[in-house]
């Protein structure tokens, strides 16, 4: 069977039709009608061969009319199509299929030969009924392909719908165009792109650093404002600095930074002008003195003549004068001539029975002088020292003093060795053994600054022979450093330079080199330490000093003021914070003279009471030092 080409169809259903799940619409009236002729023949199976002579159907084709309309000569889809598409529908009967008809006829041609006798009805029955069957088998066939033909159909005209659509829904100018024409276009507008693309890349290239000239005209005439002010404050530097006074504000916030640093740095620059002409005034003023005590005062000793003077000659003089200022080399000339007037002395006449007489020396008369050099002298307060230092020391020093000569030279000795031993001390001020045994013994420091001085060098001594992991008797700079930056934490840097520098240390060596430690500690017989144990005590009278002095002015008062316990206190914590409570008290006991302090908190403590200049000279005759750092003050 032939059909039309699927462009030309659209159909239209008029009959009553069930809607399937698949979206598709079968028609009711192609089902197959109930069959009652098999009933009919089993009933009555002798009027079968009237039936079939006549040309009668076995099953007459279905009476009705398929919905199926064509429209010939028409253009699919367009408006006038859709406007007409219900209008101009010619229905067409579907005929019977050739195949049916063959059938039939073959049918018809069959029935006739048969012989319709008795005897060969049953055969006839058979026949007919596998007939039958086969005839509705390819009923079912020909249903089944009609109503997927109608599927295909309605699915093929669907798809055109949508695509006129789309087609409707594109610009009119773009469809139908030539698309030669269309590729040209194309490769025109891809040159376009890469050339505008090439054109812009360059002008990046080129021009990236380019401001616009509306920024440009903007932080021009910024700069002018700016050039303005400045040329303004220029010409009012000398006057009045009127930038507040104006009232107006300016509408650039930089500028009025600029204006106020500008202030700034013009005080500044009047400041440093008042201070270089006071400068200039105090140098006219230095000037003037100098050439006043040039032509007044009398020049300045050449100590060099002493050389040939002083007992052991040139030699023993170098010696004396070594790093030895003016003032100091002036003690040292007095002790040479007092020394040799000191020998001259037989006798020295007692002093008496006053109260103000130490104890060692109460005594009328007159009393040998036993002319000791002083190497002996200096041995026999070591030994003094070693027996001091191995008693309980609770006896009053300088009892334990007279005591001590009566026990080498006995009682008849014992006032002259006294006599002759004070002279030599009071008269050898450079001699540390003797300087510091005349201090203690005069009560003018106390015994325990000696002992804790003692104590630091023999620590100083320890830790540098633990460093010493080869028991060489060497350590290195660096090594040297680390002990004494352990030993004293809170040291000033430039002093821990200068101990450094009396140690041996200078630019020219390295942190590696050696150094032999135990030369440090080293006296010789006259009892003259080395460079460095003496740097070491300067160092603790003058952070002694200071840390009186800070002390004095936290309290600000002064010397003749009187001070209580309580306030002592708080002026010891604000200069020195890691003060424990344990060395707070003993610093309190000293600078009150007091051996029980009342408790904290307690009323008594605003009773208790004393000069400054008494609390000052009394912890200046005690072991005072600084424990920790002071706290840095906050800057103005």
């Amino acid at each position: 069977m032939a059909f039309p080409k699927p462009g030309l169809f659209c159909f239209a259903t008029n009959t009553r039709s069930y809607q399937e799940s698949s979206g598709v619409t079968i028609d009711d009236t192609s089902l197959p009608e109930k069959n009652t002729s098999s009933r009919k023949f089993s009933q009555k199976p002798k009027t079968l061969s009237c039936q079939f002579s006549i040309g009668s159907q076995i099953s007459p084709w279905p009476t009705y009319t398929s919905g199926q309309t064509i429209l010939h000569n028409r253009k699919p889809c367009t408006v006038d199509y859709r406007k007409r598409a219900g209008s101009l529908q010619h229905p067409v009967s579907t005929t019977k299929p050739r195949y049916l008809e063959r059938l039939e006829n073959y049918l018809r041609k069959e029935l006739l030969l048969l012989d319709l006798s008795t005897d060969s009805a049953q055969e006839l029955r058979l026949q007919v009924t596998k007939l039958r069957k086969k005839l509705a088998e390819e009923y079912l066939h020909y249903l089944s392909e009609r109503d997927a033909r109608k599927i295909l159909i309605a699915d093929l005209n669907e798809l055109r719908y949508q695509r006129e659509d789309m087609s409707l829904a594109q610009s009119p100018g773009v469809w139908g165009e030539d698309p030669v024409k269309l590729t040209l276009a194309l490769k025109m507008v891809r040159q376009d792109l890469t050339r505008t693309q090439m054109e812009l890349n360059t002008m990046k290239a080129n021009f990236g650093d380019v401001v616009p000239r509306r920024d440009f005209e903007m932080q021009e005439k910024t700069n002018k404002d700016l050039q303005e002010q400045v040329l303004v404050g220029r010409q009012g530097r000398m006057g009045s600095y009127g930038w507040a006074g104006t009232g107006d504000q300016s509408p650039y916030p930089q500028l009025e930074c600029l204006k106020a640093d500008y202030e700034e740095v013009c005080k500044e620059h009047e400041i440093l002008l008042q201070l270089h002409m006071s400068t200039l005034k105090e140098r006219d003023q230095f000037h003037s003195e100098l050439q006043e005590i040039q032509s007044t005062s009398t020049p300045r000793p050449v100590w060099i003549k002493c050389e040939h003077v002083v007992a052991g000659g040139p030699e023993r003089w170098h010696m004396l004068a070594e790093g030895k200022n003016s003032d100091q080399l002036v003690d040292v000339l007095l002790e040479e001539i007092g020394e040799g007037l000191l020998r001259e002395k037989n006798f020295f006449p007692g002093l008496g029975f006053g109260e103000h007489i130490p104890p060692f020396l109460r005594f009328d008369g007159v009393v040998e002088n036993k002319k000791p050099t002083k190497k002996e002298v200096v041995k026999l307060i070591r030994d003094f020292w070693k027996e001091r230092l191995a008693e309980d020391q609770k006896e009053k020093f300088s009892d334990f003093f007279f005591n001590f000569l009566e026990h080498h030279f006995g009682p008849d000795d014992a006032m002259a060795w006294a006599y002759t031993i004070f002279e030599n001390i009071k008269l050898f001020h450079s001699n540390e053994v003797m300087s510091q045994f005349y201090a203690v013994l005069m009560g003018k420091i106390k015994e325990s600054v000696y002992i804790k001085e003692k104590e630091t060098v023999a620590q100083l001594l320890k830790e540098m022979t633990n460093t010493d992991s080869q028991n060489e008797g060497y350590i290195t700079i660096e090594q040297l450093s680390t002990v004494l930056k352990s030993i004293f934490p809170v040291k000033k840097d430039e002093r821990m330079q200068e101990l450094m520098e009396a140690a041996g240390w200078h630019p020219d060596i390295s942190n590696s080199d050696f150094i032999k430690y135990s030369s440090l500690f080293l006296e010789d017989e006259e009892g003259q330490g080395t460079p460095f144990i003496q740097k070491l005590w300067e160092q603790y009278t003058a952070e002694k000093d200071e840390y009186l002095q800070d002390l004095k002015q936290e309290l600000g008062l002064e010397l003749n003021d009187k001070v209580n316990l309580v306030k002592v206190r708080e002026a010891l914590m604000n200069i020195d914070p890691s003060l424990d409570k344990l060395t707070l008290k003993k610093y309190l006991s000293y600078a009150f003279q007091l051996t029980e302090l009342p408790e904290e908190g307690d009323e008594m403590e605003q009773e208790i009471v004393a000069s400054v200049q008494s609390a000052l000279e009394q912890l200046h005759m005690s072991d005072t030092r600084r424990i920790g750092p002071r706290e840095a003050e906050p800057t103005s």
